[in-house]
């Protein structure tokens, strides 16, 4: 029997719930140059006094061939916004000054000409006042400052500067050839600064040999916790990070006993992140992440001069999103965390967290939502989230504690014209998988769409695996929004290993890639198909990292997809395993190494089943993706277009790495695979002799 299916429709996003008075008519057709038209809000920080809210305000610059990257200030009153920056020097990082009238943050100002700093290119401490005046460098570092924190009183500014040493048996060699790369040997180590805003006077905390990959400064100033490694390799050493705390007082710095997130955890290759000290300066939060395996959250508290460490119990097997951004609720014991439930996420309260102990779990943002970043006010009764939907990309919104989805406050709308976009329809579908397993999925449909007639359908793997796709408006370069527009259907499906459905469900993908997440996939295009909305004979697929991992699988698996486009994908894992930054990525899923582990590998690889593919296939690969190593994509399409005489192409992007951040590249991307996909699932051939956004060649 074909799975059971059923989709759930989402109630009206609360956008529209909470929209301004007026509703413009939606009339507008999206092209491809819309998705240049997007600002992206990417951090928020409220103001000690809660009256304004910064945030991080990203635009494309075709000019620029990239985004700029400016600072913002909103009143939550009044709604007023003022931009505050406007050169191109990624200004990032707003960090408020304890009388709430300025704002710290970094920025790589650049001076044609210019080689002493602050304006010589290098990333230095500036502030500038809330009002958009008196813009002043705070550092003026030759080689710039790699990370910086402002202290609670507003008086001192802590930041990190590195410094390369050459320390190996071969450094004469080293130091001749200094414009080689070499796997190790040559490090950046990393030394702590403290800089008096009164005085001016610098002083140097740290400078052991040691990489300083985050730190955070406790309210009372007396301790600094760092998330470090011992040395910054080219293969960059996934695993090897420790908690160190120094104290200002004795000038001592000691190792958090990493048992819990080591020995006693599912795989010693997980990465520390997110530190967070409580008001009172004796718990410290951080939590701890792995491919393959939930996230957990763990509190050193220092009641005695050697901390006790626990790890926090997770209510329902909420899985912490990446970069969970770890926060106390004002002066309270209760921790914010955001998670991810069922293609939501959401800001969660873990309460009463000490001594060990903890109480309830609840939903601060409860409803069909989906938070990026927050930041919770100083008084602990309300959060500002940084928030998008099915009706519109991400926002600033104000929710105080115990509220319902129709009271958010709405304090920006930095798009408004995605109020005028025929959005497509977001849906979210669930089947069940040959083994029985329930899997959920994101279904997109055009605006326009009418039951009863077939579309042609692409499957849009997301990344990861231990991620998902979630619920709700993401126009980008792998197909969600732009497709349907164009009058295909788009299906995301959560397989095995994703985020956001619980322990089991994430796990049970470990030692069964290319397996079990294939399964999940195939069984949502059987039920697409059985429903009527996909039509069997033009069926499509993309992805990216991961995603392009399982496309790769998918057309060694069968030859009913007609199109393909994979982006960065693996095809050998043992290739994967000897050239990527996260070895234990591999390691964790196939459970071994190439020698211990070698039929799984094989097994996982589609690259040792590459005669069976048919499918026309475009792929897409950084130059530089250290991630998912462009060997791979350079592997399969000799493959395809050498041996195979399959369809296929190539595009490599120079200077790329695992990400296409520049303009021309993602528009690049985006008008391949869409004249790609039209062609082999369309039969445009023609049509597709030019742009499909109209542009003349």
């Amino acid at each position: 029997a074909l799975p059971i299916f059923r989709i759930a429709l989402i109630s009206i996003g609360i956008g529209a719930v909470i929209a301004m008075a007026q509703h413009p008519v939606r009339d507008h057709d999206i092209v491809s140059d819309d998705y240049f038209s997007i600002g992206v809000m990417s951090e928020c920080n409220v103001s000690p006094d809660g009256k304004l809210i910064a945030y991080v305000e990203q635009r494309w610059d075709k000019d620029e061939d990239g985004r700029n990257v400016d600072i913002w200030v909103v009143e939550r009153k009044s709604h007023t916004r003022r931009r505050l920056t406007f050169d191109s020097a990624a200004d990032r990082s707003p960090q408020w000054s304890a009388d709430s009238r300025r704002i710290y943050f970094t920025s790589a100002r650049e001076l044609a000409g210019e080689e002493k700093p602050p304006l010589n290119g290098k990333t230095q401490v500036w502030r500038i006042g809330a009002d958009g005046l008196n813009l002043q460098a705070v550092t003026r570092l030759g080689d710039g400052i790699q990370d910086f924190e402002l202290s609670d009183d507003g008086q001192s500014l802590y930041y990190t500067v590195g410094h390369k040493q050459v320390e190996d048996e071969w450094k004469d060699l080293q130091e001749k050839y200094s414009d080689l790369q070499y796997g190790h040997g040559v490090d950046t180590f990393s030394q702590l600064w403290k800089l008096d805003l009164q005085s001016w006077h610098a002083e140097k905390l740290i400078d052991n040999k040691r990489v300083i990959r985050d730190f955070a400064v406790s309210p009372d100033g007396r301790r600094i916790a760092m998330l470090t490694t011992p040395r910054e390799e080219l293969i960059t050493n996934e695993g090897w990070s420790t908690v160190e705390v120094f104290d200002a007082r004795t000038k001592t710095t000691q190792t958090l006993e990493d048992k819990l997130w080591r020995d006693d955890a599912p795989s010693p290759y997980g990465w520390l992140e997110s530190l967070a000290w409580s008001r009172d300066g004796r718990s410290l939060a951080f939590s701890v992440s792995f491919d393959g395996y939930p996230s957990e959250v763990l509190v050193a508290e220092f009641a005695a001069d050697v901390p006790t460490i626990h790890m926090l119990k997770r209510a329902n097997e909420v899985t912490l999103s990446p970069d969970a951004g770890l926060q106390w609720r004002g002066d309270s014991r209760d921790l914010l965390v955001r998670g991810e439930s069922h293609a939501r996420t959401r800001v969660y309260c873990i309460k009463n967290v000490a001594n060990g102990r903890q109480g309830e779990t609840i939903e601060v943002t409860p409803g069909d939502v989906c938070v990026d970043r927050f930041d919770g006010f100083r008084d602990g009764r309300a959060v500002a989230i940084v928030m998008s939907d099915v009706t519109h990309p991400p926002d600033l919104f104000v929710v105080p504690f115990g509220r319902q989805p129709s009271e958010y406050e709405r304090i920006t709308k930095i798009n408004p014209q995605v109020d005028t976009w025929k959005l497509p329809s977001i849906q979210l579908v669930q089947w069940t998988s040959p083994d029985g397993t329930p899997v959920e999925g994101i279904l997109e449909l055009p605006p326009d769409y009418k039951p009863g007639k077939p579309l042609p359908m692409i499957l849009e793997l997301h990344g990861g695996p231990t991620a998902a796709s979630l619920l709700r408006m993401r126009f980008w370069i792998y197909g969600r929004v732009m497709m349907p527009a164009r009058g295909y259907a788009l299906l995301s499906p959560n397989y095995r290993g994703s985020t956001g459905y619980g322990d089991k469900f994430m796990i049970d993908l470990v030692g069964h890639k290319n397996d079990r997440d294939v399964a999940d996939i195939l069984a949502g295009v059987d039920t697409m198909v059985e429903r009527g909305i996909a039509d069997p004979d033009r069926l499509g697929v993309m992805g990216w990292s991961n995603g392009g991992y399982l496309t790769n699988c998918l057309i060694t698996k069968t030859t009913r997809f007609k199109a393909a486009s994979s982006g960065a994908g693996v095809f050998d894992v043992i290739l994967q395993w000897g050239t990527e930054d996260t070895p234990g990525h591999v390691v964790n899923f196939q459970q071994g190494f190439p020698w211990s582990s070698t039929e799984r590998m094989l097994a996982a690889s589609p690259l040792f089943d590459a005669d069976k593919i048919r499918t026309p296939t475009i792929i897409h690969v950084g130059e530089k993706d250290s991630r998912c190593p462009p060997g791979n994509s350079k592997t399969l399409y000799r493959a395809l277009h050498q041996y195979l005489h399959v369809p296929t192409e190539l595009i490599v992007y120079p200077g790329a790495g695992h990400g296409l951040t520049k303009y021309t590249h993602r528009k690049a991307k985006m008008e391949w695979d869409i004249q790609w996909f039209d062609r082999y699932l369309l039969n445009k051939a023609e049509e597709t002799k030019t742009p499909a956004n109209g542009d003349d060649a």
